[in-house]
């Protein structure tokens, strides 16, 4: 076979195969957003499905919390509440630690208002009354035996200024009984009620029958008894002259008991909120 008949039969043999089809732009971006569409829907259905089983895990804790049987739940754990996104959808800016640097998260875990909420700890174990033994327990952090626990949380800012609360928990024991007392106070500046029982019931959004009581020339407001949320049993609230807001709650854990004594009465209660061993900035 010389050179020519060689080209001749490799024409024949391209010209019996069949050319690939042209290129389509419009088609190959048809093809892209079924892709993509197709992506998005397996990611949707896999976050509804996420979503599906936080709800029932939330739910199993609900019907779990009385084992029981129980018609009423124990003082809930120290709350995590965050206030809402800035209006144009960007995160507020945490702020500065004891390190010049910006805080992790909103909790303090270091600096001057770690120190505050450790000291209205401090004040809260003194109050504790005659009779009542302020108990240890062990830390869920560090899993040593702490009296009692205390966190700083930054709430958000207002006129630029930074709001901040300060939570102290104790565990009380008298015999057999058990219970906890709960401290919470607010840095001045908050936007909470400012109507002595709209404040009360605004503690944790927990509601409930509240009753106006005078100390003094103060006005406190003292839900005496809890609605449909009864993580407490009682708990009082009071806005100083300056602000500041404090709340002070107490709370049985054995509810089944017939008669469970608590420490303060209603009124004893509403003298602590008041109390200026509780009143930080």
């Amino acid at each position: 076979m010389n050179g020519d008949q060689l080209r001749e039969a490799l024409r024949d043999e391209m010209l019996s195969v069949t050319a690939p089809p042209q290129l389509s732009t419009d088609g190959m971006l048809r093809s892209a957003r079924r892709a993509r569409n197709k992506r998005r829907a397996v990611r949707a259905c896999a976050g509804s499905a996420t979503a599906v089983l936080a709800v029932a895990g939330v739910a199993g804790v609900v019907a779990l919390s009385t084992p029981d049987g129980g018609d009423r739940r124990p003082p809930a754990a120290l709350p995590q509440a965050a206030p809402p996104p800035s209006s144009d959808g960007s995160a507020e800016p945490m702020p500065t630690g004891p390190d010049g640097l910006p805080q992790e998260d909103r909790t303090a875990r270091a600096g001057s208002r770690y120190d505050q909420a450790a000291l209205l700890l401090d004040r809260l174990v003194t109050v504790v009354p005659a009779g009542y033994t302020a108990e240890r327990t062990v830390s869920s952090e560090t899993g040593k035996e702490t009296l009692g626990t205390h966190q700083a949380g930054f709430t958000g800012r207002a006129g630029g200024v930074e709001l901040w609360s300060y939570l102290a928990s104790v565990d009380v024991t008298k015999g057999t009984w058990r219970g906890r007392l709960l401290t919470e106070v607010h840095t001045p500046g908050n936007l909470l009620p400012t109507e002595p029982c709209a404040l009360a019931r605004e503690f944790w959004g927990m509601g409930g029958e509240c009753r106006p009581t005078t100390v003094g020339e103060a006005t406190v407001g003292v839900v005496v008894r809890p609605g449909s949320d009864d993580r407490f049993d009682q708990w009082a609230a009071y806005r100083h002259p300056d602000g500041v807001v404090v709340f002070v709650a107490q709370g049985a854990y054995d509810r089944q008991a017939p008669a469970s004594p608590l420490p303060f009465t209603a009124r004893q209660l509403a003298a602590l909120a008041v109390d200026e061993r509780l009143h930080l900035r």
